[in-house]
């Protein structure tokens, strides 16, 4: 079963469940002439909305890609779980508000043996399909499925509270209602930007993991004719989408022939491994003995001595052009890149006062 399928199973999961409950919370209220139970019941309804809106998500994200959108529309599995997110919010200010005002006006609960039943059942049913939902996601990597989950969990949790504070109220006479409820919502709001902060991150471009770039790093070196892997850039289009490009240096003896297999070779791989679309650029590292040798030589071992930069990469020298050109990235101690340039390039001119310098400030996007 693929992702997308194991997703909308476990939506419908929490679909059922919640129906189930709200049938049960239904049945139990009309037997009993319990008009709360009865709209506790329809309040299960609403919480299956959020399973729904993951399943439409789902859905929609495993459109074809078109004209319009060439890269597909992985990314609407993102506005699911924003949307769900902004559910969870607006529960926890809904339930701060409320808990806030019993701080000041607390009211004495009144339970019978079979609103106790129903409480306990919708405790456990909950805390059960909460942690399922959410353990499904962070397999799955879906946001929206996480944020469902939580969601389900929050819901149980509050119950659990109100549950205490009413035991602490009947034995005790001591009101805790509007305080357990405040702590709580106050988590539940904490924990709704949280999980609001990580589908907007992906919309916007968020970094990706060390152990993926680890991983890319480990496989393309793997290549005997690698020497280094540079400017990791990847886009994400989604859970299952992902486009991006990265530099290999390479020796300048190898034919065009040899250079194009080895960028198959590891376009191929990136894709089969990871399903990253790959677009390979090359470096030609400098052999032999020559002014090329030389002039690299020179320029790697000078700006190599500069404590301010974590990377020196991409050199290139044209005898026609009289040109030495190379990339380098800072850390992130250089606010101003446009001085850090011409300081290293009136450097390099000084050393070779016969060539003209071109330095190029990079920044590192995946470490």
């Amino acid at each position: 079963m693929n992702r997308s399928a194991q997703i909308v199973r476990t939506s419908v999961v929490g679909i059922v469940t919640n129906v189930l409950l709200a049938a049960f919370k239904a049945l139990v209220g009309a037997l009993s002439h319990s008009i709360a139970i009865v709209m506790d019941a329809v309040n299960n309804l609403s919480d299956a909305l959020s399973s729904v809106i993951t399943i439409i998500g789902t859905k929609l994200s495993q459109r074809p890609a078109d004209r319009k959108h060439p890269f597909g529309y992985g990314r609407v599995e993102y506005f699911s779980a924003i949307i769900i997110a902004v559910i969870v919010l607006s529960a926890g200010v809904t339930s701060l508000i409320e808990s806030v005002k019993k701080i000041f006006a607390p009211t004495t609960p009144s339970y019978t043996t079979t609103t106790l039943i129903v409480i306990i059942v919708a405790i456990v049913v909950k805390l059960l399909l909460g942690w399922y939902v959410k353990k499904q996601g962070k397999k799955l990597k879906s946001d929206a499925l996480i944020a469902s989950g939580s969601d389900a969990l929050f819901d149980a949790v509050i119950t659990l509270a109100t549950l205490v504070s009413a035991g602490v109220m009947l034995i005790w006479g001591v009101s805790l209602d509007g305080i357990l409820g405040t702590l709580i919502s106050a988590l539940i709001i904490k924990a709704g930007i949280e999980m609001l902060a990580s589908p907007v991150g992906e919309l916007l471009g968020s970094r990706i993991s060390p152990e993926l770039v680890s991983e890319i790093k480990k496989e393309v070196m793997a290549c005997p004719e690698v020497h280094g892997v540079y400017d990791i850039i990847l886009h994400n289009y989604g859970p299952e989408v992902m486009i991006g490009s990265l530099h290999v240096s390479v020796d300048d003896t190898l034919t065009a022939q040899d250079i194009h297999g080895l960028t198959r070779t590891i376009s191929r791989q990136m894709f089969q491994e990871h399903g990253i679309v790959m677009t390979v650029g090359v470096y030609a590292v400098a052999t032999g003995e020559n002014q090329r040798k030389e002039l690299q030589t020179l320029v790697m071992r000078t700006l190599a001595e500069h404590k301010e930069l974590i990377q020196v990469h991409g050199f290139y020298y044209s005898e026609k052009d009289r040109l030495v050109t190379v990339d380098v990235v800072p850390d992130l101690s250089v606010r101003d890149d446009v001085a850090l340039c011409q300081a290293l390039t009136a450097e390099l001119g000084a050393l070779i006062p016969d060539q003209t310098v071109l330095v190029t400030v990079d920044h590192n996007y995946s470490e």
